[in-house]
């Protein structure tokens, strides 16, 4: 992986949400999870109230390891949906101190989290931190201090037809051409399908911005990114547009505003494209579909820097305003962490899990898991900066505008006014 300038890392900050909420059925964990030998105060004193918020996914999701671990502790679990707006809904709520104990969410949020005083460090052992992926564990490390347990980890990777397209392509160009002959061949109806919709999606996109040579911030001495060095402007940025530009819809038509985040994956599970940027949230309608299919990492442009994707990390936060503190560390820290809990987790909601130890038994029943890892092996975490926010929408317009046939140059420009203007650079 290349040193930053961090690129479009930033980005994520409600693409995640929004776009990686894969479903699943709930599964009973399967097996009771191992006495706590972690940090945090014993729960098991009986009585008590412990409340999560999570979407709608992961309620069904969680049922059956809270009901558990009400039932091991001698208290009351609730669970309560929250399906728009999750992190505005629980900082608002934060703040009149009517939320809840736990929150469940993206790793991306935790910077505005901490600076709005809503999370708690979470009371991990060294044993414990050390039982994670060295990915997730930095993903949900802020000023020092891990700020949530994380159970799972996504990244997008190139999905591929193999009864359309057997072998893996080793470039961009390599993609389209094969993306291309398809199309000239009346086999399918797009190149590729990957969202990027009016609005723009730099969360799909940035693999191929990355090997652009695109970046959004340069860095710190320490490697953070520097929300006062704003690159998306830059001439190497203004390159990576331009590259986007020739795949877009009056260049090679791979990239089009039409493909979206609810036609994409359908797209592809009807055979309208052979290639599909997606994550482990998409495996499910692909593997419904019924044809062969494999996985590889986005491949970068010939002569290009990596196509680096982003690595999004889910994660249990406590919250700092929590009613019952202790139970919801004891939850977190010594329950969400055991392997049998990740494991069953996982088969309710397909996404690798950040327990090493879980990821090696899903990866024997499940190649599918590794192979995303492995996709996302040269990624980074996703940064949890408050600034990300002034990313989003400026770079999914100039990304919308270079598609479309506008110019790579004044599209870039816009986009640095904007990102700089909302920072106050």
């Amino acid at each position: 992986m290349r040193k930053p300038a961090l690129g479009v890392a930033a980005l994520a900050t409600l693409a995640i949400t929004a776009t990686a909420c894969g479903g699943g059925q709930s599964a009973a964990p399967s097996a009771a999870p191992a006495t706590s030998t972690g940090a945090g105060t014993p729960a098991g004193q009986g009585g008590g109230k412990l409340v999560i918020w999570a979407d709608p996914n992961r309620v069904k999701a969680l049922k059956p390891f809270t009901d558990q671990f009400g039932t091991e502790n001698g208290v009351t679990v609730e669970v309560k949906e929250i399906s728009k707006d999750n992190q505005t809904t629980f900082l608002t709520a934060s703040q009149q101190g009517s939320g809840p104990d736990i929150m469940i969410g993206a790793h991306d949020w935790i910077g505005n989290l901490v600076q709005n005083g809503a999370i708690d460090p979470v009371n991990l052992t060294e044993q414990q931190k050390a039982a994670f992926s060295e990915i997730a564990l930095r993903a949900v490390t802020f000023g020092g201090q891990v700020y949530g347990a994380p159970y799972a980890v996504e990244n997008i990777a190139l999905i591929r037809n193999t009864d359309l397209a057997p072998d893996a392509p080793a470039t961009v160009e390599d993609l389209i051409a094969k993306g291309t002959e398809l199309k000239k061949a009346g086999k399918v109806k797009e190149v590729l399908c990957l969202p990027v919709g009016q609005k723009g999606d730099a969360f799909h996109s940035y693999p191929i911005f990355a090997s652009g040579g695109g970046a959004l911030f340069g860095a710190t001495s320490t490697g953070d990114p520097d929300p006062k060095k704003v690159l998306v402007g830059s001439p190497e940025s203004v390159k990576a547009f331009e590259k986007l530009k020739a795949l877009g819809e009056k260049g090679e038509a791979a990239l089009k505003t039409s493909i979206t985040n609810e036609n994409y994956i359908p797209s592809f599970a009807s055979k309208k494209c052979a290639f599909l940027v997606s994550g482990p949230w998409a495996m499910g309608e692909v593997k419904k579909a019924g044809f062969g299919y494999d996985i590889t990492p986005v491949p970068a442009f010939k002569d290009g820097e990596p196509a680096t994707p982003f690595v999004g990390v889910q994660t249990f936060f406590v919250a700092a305003k929590g009613k019952n503190k202790t139970l919801a560390q004891e939850f977190v820290a010594n329950y969400v962490t055991n392997k049998d809990v990740a494991k069953a987790l996982y088969e309710a909601d397909p996404r690798p899990p950040a327990l090493t130890a879980a990821l090696t038994e899903v990866q024997a029943a499940d190649p599918d898991a590794g192979k995303f890892m492995a996709a996302g092996k040269d990624g980074f975490p996703m940064p949890a900066i408050p600034e990300m926010a002034a990313i989003w929408e400026p770079f999914g317009i100039a990304e919308a505008a270079v598609v479309k046939g506008g110019d790579a140059a004044k599209a870039a420009e816009a986009a640095q006014k904007a990102v700089d203007g909302s920072l106050k650079n």
